[in-house]
């Protein structure tokens, strides 16, 4: 008995050691499992605010691509076919330094997008190929805003489906 005397006070150490041990093991895995949901929920409202982000710029795209702030843009002494290659060259580059944003968005509204930006080239054309003669650009501008009116408002729709969207996402 006396060679287990020698072991007893191991023994109470260890007895007391174990429950210690496992609450320890308990807290650690706990502490993990809430940073690790920390990380999810960190993740999830950048992107969030990624793709509010993208929504912004795209609409603000939108808003510039409209024919009442086209025509308001460059030199009132421009020929007519000056006018609508520097437009379009505009839109054009605006468009694709936005480009990026296509991670963001719905495929969907992406197309919608790229649409109105094309509706909006083709009109400038149409309209000058409409004209057949020469016009001052002030009569264009006009003809063109016209023109405009006269069909679907698609990019207001177009703007109005990105308000929807980010309404859903946020």
């Amino acid at each position: 008995m006396t060679s287990l005397s020698g072991y007893l006070p191991y023994a109470f150490a260890l007895i007391i050691a174990i429950p210690f041990l496992v609450l320890l093991r308990q807290f650690v895995h706990s502490y993990i499992t809430l940073k690790n949901q920390e990380i999810k929920l960190l993740t999830v409202k950048s992107n969030s605010e990624n793709k509010a982000h993208s929504y912004e710029r795209m609409t603000l795209f939108l808003d510039r691509m409209k024919p009442s702030n086209l025509i308001q843009k460059f030199d009132r002494e421009l020929a007519v076919h000056e006018f609508i290659f520097l437009t379009e060259k505009t839109i054009n580059e605006e468009f694709e330094y936005n480009s990026s944003q296509q991670l963001y968005i719905t495929k969907n509204s992406w197309k919608n997008i790229v649409d109105s930006k094309n509706a909006i080239i083709e009109l400038l054309h149409k309209t000058y190929d409409g004209l057949k003669g020469e016009v001052q650009l002030d009569e264009f501008k006009t003809i063109f805003i016209m023109n405009y009116m006269e069909g679907n408002d698609y990019i207001v729709e177009t703007i109005e489906d990105l308000r929807k969207e980010i309404l859903i996402i946020t």
